[in-house]
């Protein structure tokens, strides 16, 4: 019986180690972790998506997704960007990526909830800065979705895909 315990503490570490290795860090030069993003990312700027870089993505990634959203957004979590089947050597998105549905490299974007494609920033009310979640997977698989996804449709169709994930917090307030 002890030895049964044994083992199964054994497998509860290795649960435990494999849980931290999926962790994906996620940077950007345009503004550190917790800080405010610059204006130029904002609808009060240019309106362009910052850089980010993530770290290597485990092995048997087959594409990476990318999703940024407003949790502190009257009603609802606002998403301010969907972007999926970005190729797994990516380690990340320059700045300015283009509002294009397919970009060059074969990743699709999906719809945000300004109803566009493509990165629509940070736009909140006057008031309390908000938080600007920025999301990264690595996923198993290439996604069988068109370009113009929600993020609820990419959610469901990641499910049981994500090999690691990692988030980076922003904001930005008026």
């Amino acid at each position: 019986m002890c030895e049964s315990i044994s083992d199964e503490m054994e497998q509860e570490a290795q649960t435990d180690e494999e849980t931290i290795m999926k962790q994906i860090s996620i940077s950007s030069d345009a503004f550190k972790a917790g800080t405010s993003l610059l204006v130029e990312h904002t609808c009060d700027g240019e309106d362009r998506s910052p850089a980010l870089s993530w770290n290597t993505v485990p092995a048997g990634t087959q594409s990476i997704a990318l999703i940024v959203d407003d949790p502190d957004a009257p009603g609802k979590t606002w998403v301010h960007w969907v972007i999926y089947n970005i190729p797994a050597n990516t380690t990340g998105l320059p700045a300015a990526v283009p509002k294009n549905n397919t970009l060059d490299d074969g990743s699709l974007q999906g719809k945000n909830d300004f109803g566009r494609i493509g990165y629509n920033g940070p736009c909140p009310p006057p008031g309390k800065p908000h938080r600007y979640f920025f999301k990264v997977y690595a996923l198993d698989t290439t996604l069988n979705l068109k370009s113009g996804a929600t993020r609820s449709q990419l959610e469901v169709a990641m499910s049981g895909h994500i090999l690691a994930h990692g988030e980076m917090i922003g904001k930005y307030g008026r």
